[in-house]
């Protein structure tokens, strides 16, 4: 994959992560001077999950730190514009939600019901659910430790 293809693909990706963002922000009643921003994090955040996974690095990890950044940038955005940080990041980290792994995972749990015990079922079973447990554990703890820690009142050593 060449460096244009690679760029246009994260275009594409960043675009296509913007739509759903800006629909759960609307969702979830957030200010109309704030959907352009939350357009932007939701791009950012899969944008980096992408590039890092191009790099090598697991979907889980590229999560975590995704999330971080995305966490990061909205209490920065929070404090420029005088908002909650959960307004520009609720909405910008639903695009990264592990709908796939979830739903075959749930696939495979009614097929283990219908069918009976298989060792197959049990294992695409098993691994589609811990993978989106996974990422969605990822993105719960990336999005709020920076929060944490940049809140915090006592020393942080």
């Amino acid at each position: 994959m060449g460096i244009i293809d690679f760029l246009l693909a994260l275009l594409q990706d960043m675009a296509l992560a913007a739509i759903p963002a800006v629909g759960f922000a609307l969702v979830f009643n957030v200010p109309q001077r704030a959907l352009p921003y939350c357009a932007l994090l939701g791009a950012i955040g899969h944008g980096s999950r992408m590039a890092m996974m191009t790099a090598g690095l697991n979907i889980e990890w590229s999560t975590f730190i995704a999330s971080l950044l995305v966490g990061s940038i909205g209490i920065q955005w929070s404090r420029w514009y005088l908002a909650h940080p959960k307004v520009f990041t609720v909405a910008a980290v639903i695009p990264m939600f592990p709908g796939i792994s979830a739903y075959t995972a749930m696939i495979s749990a009614v097929k283990l019901s219908h069918f009976g015990y298989t060792e197959d079922l049990m294992i695409q079973l098993l691994t589609n659910f811990l993978k989106a447990s996974f990422i969605v554990g990822a993105l719960s703890i990336g999005l709020s430790i920076p929060g944490l820690w940049l809140y915090r009142k006592r020393p942080r050593v």
